[in-house]
C-alpha cells in the first residue's frame, strides 16, 4: 500500500472554504484526493521520493472553480469556423460590415458565414437587411446575438430557409417587420433564430466538438476551472463528451444538463431509467433544463413591467418580453423528470419569467414531494421580494446569471431602469435570507473568467462602472463561495468539490496575489498561474 503523496503544496495560503473559511498552509493528494491538510508539520510526513512538492512561494490557492452553467459545447462548435464578433474584437457597425464583407469573399459558393457573441450595445447597433446584404452579397449569412436569443440573418439566409414577409411567425419567435414597409429587418427572435442556428449547427458532429471543446477547457482551465456544468447539452455534445473521456482527452470535470430543447432527449433519459448523479467524477448527468424566458439585454425576457429606454425597430409598443412554452406543457414535462429522479431546471430572467418557471416547479413539487429536491431557476436575475419569499418557501435554488454582471450590466440598467439593479442578482439579500445562489457565466453569452464576475458581485459595478446598486455588495469569500461550494451544492457535488477538505478531489487554483486582502477593484485583474484537476496540472502560467 503506497502512504506517500502524489503531490503536496506548501508554502503558501491556501483557502480551504469549507464552513470555518479556515486557510492552512499545506495540502496534500493522492490518487486525485485531498489526504491531509494543515500546516507543514501536519502534511510533510507524507513526502516520499516520487512526490511532486508545489512550492507556493507565499501565493494564494483556491478550490478549482466549478462554472454551474456554461455552454463549453456551443462555444467548442463555433470556435473554428464561426467569426467571434464579440466588443473586443467589434466596437462599430461599420467594422461589423467591413469583417463581414472579408468573411464572405473566403466562403466556397453555398457554405453559410456565422458569427456570435455579437452586442449591438458596444458595436455600434443593428445593421439594416440592406447593410449585410452590401457587406455579405449571395453568401448566406447568420449572426448569433450575444445572448443566444436573437440574430440576424441577410436575404441570402432567409431565401435559403424560404422566409420571406409573407411567411408566418413560428411558435414563441418573430421575424422581425419594418412597421411601416412590412419588409423584413433581417433581425428573428427566439424560435425564429433556432431555424437558422439548426441549419448552420446541422453540420457538427460528435467528432468536431469534440476537437473543439479540447480547445476550450484549455482556455477554460488557465482560468482556474476545474468544473462546468453544461447547460442544454444535446445528444451530439453527449457523445463528444463520452468520446472524449474514453480517449483520455478530458482534462474537465463536465456536468451535463440535458437540453430540452432536443426533441425526445429527455423522454429517452426517462425511458433508460437515467437519474441525476450517473457517472463519475469526470463525466456526471447533473440534470435537464428548460429555456422559457429569454433575454434581458435583447429585450425579450418576460417583465410585469415594460422595457424602457429605446426601442429596437419592429418592437412591440408595450414591450413586456415572450415565454416560449405553454404552462401546461412545461408543468407536465417538469413533473415527469422530478419523478423520474432527474434535477429540474428551468431558466427564469425576468420576473414574469421566474413566476412561470416557479410555477412548473411547484405544479412538479405537488405531484411529486420531496425535500432537499434542489430544482433550479437557471439566471434568475430579477428577484423581488415576492419572489424571494416563494424560493424560499418552495426551497429551489437560485442559480444567479452573476456572469451578466460585468458584460451586460450597462444594458440591463437601459433597459430595466436604475431602480431595478436594486433586485437584480440580489446576493446579499440572497445571502442574508439563506438562499442557496451560486453563480455562473452562461460563457460564451459572457465571458468565462470568474474573477470578472466575483469583481462585478463585490463592487457592484458593471464592465464600465455601471451602478449595480452598492446595497447588495457581498464580501470577496462570499462571492467566491457561489463559485465553489455552491456551485457544487446546485449539482449535488458538494461532497466531492467545491471546497478543499480531506476526502475531496484535488483541484486547486493557484493565484498571482492575494485574492482575499487585494483592494477590491484589483479582483477583476487575478489571474491564475496553476491549475490542478485531481493534482495533474491542467495548466501553468509560462
Amino acid at each position: 500500500m503506497r502512504l506517500h503523496a502524489d503531490q503536496i503544496l506548501t508554502g503558501g495560503k491556501i483557502a480551504t472554504l469549507d464552513r470555518d473559511d479556515r486557510f492552512v498552509e499545506a495540502l496534500a493528494i493522492r490518487d486525485g484526493v485531498i489526504v491531509a491538510l494543515g500546516g507543514v508539520g501536519e502534511v510533510d510526513g507524507l513526502r516520499g521520493p516520487e512526490t511532486e512538492v508545489i512550492d507556493l512561494a507565499g501565493a494564494t490557492a483556491i478550490p478549482g472553480i466549478v462554472d454551474s452553467h456554461a455552454h463549453p459545447d456551443a462555444y467548442a462548435a463555433r470556435l473554428t469556423t464561426w467569426e467571434d464578433l464579440s466588443p473586443a474584437r467589434i466596437q462599430s457597425k461599420e467594422a461589423l460590415l467591413a469583417r463581414l464583407s472579408d468573411a464572405a469573399t473566403e466562403k466556397r459558393p453555398g457554405v453559410w458565414l456565422a458569427g456570435y457573441r455579437f452586442n449591438e450595445n458596444k458595436s455600434g447597433g443593428y445593421p439594416t437587411l440592406a447593410e449585410l446584404d452590401g457587406a455579405t452579397g449571395d453568401v448566406p449569412m447568420f449572426i448569433l446575438r450575444t445572448d443566444g436569443h436573437l440574430g440576424l440573418a441577410n436575404s441570402a439566409a432567409f431565401a435559403a430557409l424560404g422566409i420571406d414577409e409573407t411567411t408566418p411567425d413560428p411558435d414563441f419567435g418573430v421575424f422581425d417587420k419594418h412597421p411601416e414597409t412590412g419588409k423584413l429587418t433581417g433581425l428573428v427572435r427566439e424560435t425564429a433564430a433556432h431555424l437558422f442556428l439548426d441549419r448552420v449547427h446541422a453540420q457538427d458532429t460528435p467528432e468536431s466538438i469534440a476537437n473543439g471543446l479540447e480547445r476550450v477547457f484549455q482556455e477554460w482551465a488557465a482560468l482556474g476551472i476545474t468544473t462546468t456544468y453544461n447547460s442544454l447539452t444535446p445528444s451530439r455534445a453527449i457523445q463528444a463528451y463520452q468520446r472524449m473521456k474514453d480517449a483520455g482527452r478530458l482534462k474537465m470535470r463536465v456536468g451535463i444538463i440535458a437540453s430540452g430543447r432536443e426533441d425526445g432527449l429527455i423522454e429517452s433519459l426517462i425511458a433508460a431509467g437515467l437519474r441525476s448523479g450517473f457517472g463519475d467524477d469526470l463525466l456526471r448527468l447533473i440534470g435537464v433544463e428548460w429555456c422559457p424566458d429569454c433575454s434581458t439585454s435583447g429585450r425579450t425576457a418576460a417583465y410585469y413591467e415594460p422595457y424602457i429606454g429605446k426601442r429596437i425597430e419592429g418592437e412591440p409598443d408595450h414591450n413586456t418580453g415572450i415565454l416560449l412554452y405553454e404552462a401546461d406543457d412545461l408543468a407536465a414535462r417538469a413533473a415527469k423528470a422530478h419523478t423520474a429522479g432527474l434535477l429540474v431546471m428551468i431558466e427564469g430572467v425576468g420576473d414574469r419569467g421566474i413566476d412561470f418557471a416557479l410555477d412548473a416547479i411547484e405544479a412538479a413539487l405537488a405531484d411529486h414531494p420531496l425535500d432537499d429536491h434542489r430544482m433550479r431557476v437557471e439566471h434568475c436575475c430579477y428577484v423581488t421580494p415576492e419572489i424571494r419569499a416563494r424560493i424560499k418557501r418552495l426551497g429551489v435554488v437560485d442559480s444567479s446569471a452573476t456572469g451578466f454582471m460585468y458584460d451586460l450590466g450597462d444594458a440591463y440598467i437601459a433597459n430595466r431602469g436604475q431602480e431595478a439593479m436594486r433586485h437584480m442578482w440580489p446576493h446579499r439579500t440572497l445571502i442574508d435570507e439563506g438562499i442557496p445562489a451560486p453563480g455562473h457565466s452562461d460563457a460564451m453569452v459572457c465571458q468565462a473568467n470568474p474573477f470578472l464576475a466575483l469583481w462585478s458581485m463585490v463592487n457592484r459595478k458593471s464592465d464600465t462602472g455601471g451602478d449595480l446598486c452598492r446595497a447588495e455588495a457581498v464580501t470577496p469569500t462570499e462571492a467566491l463561495h457561489a463559485y465553489t461550494t455552491l456551485g457544487a451544492y446546485s449539482g449535488r457535488e458538494e461532497h466531492r468539490k467545491g471546497s478543499l477538505e480531506i476526502g475531496k478531489l484535488g483541484d486547486v487554483a493557484i493565484l498571482d496575489r492575494d485574492y482575499f486582502t487585494i483592494p477590491p477593484e484589483e479582483i477583476r485583474d487575478v489571474r491564475v498561474t496553476r491549475t490542478l484537476l485531481g493534482g495533474e496540472t491542467i495548466f501553468e502560467e509560462g
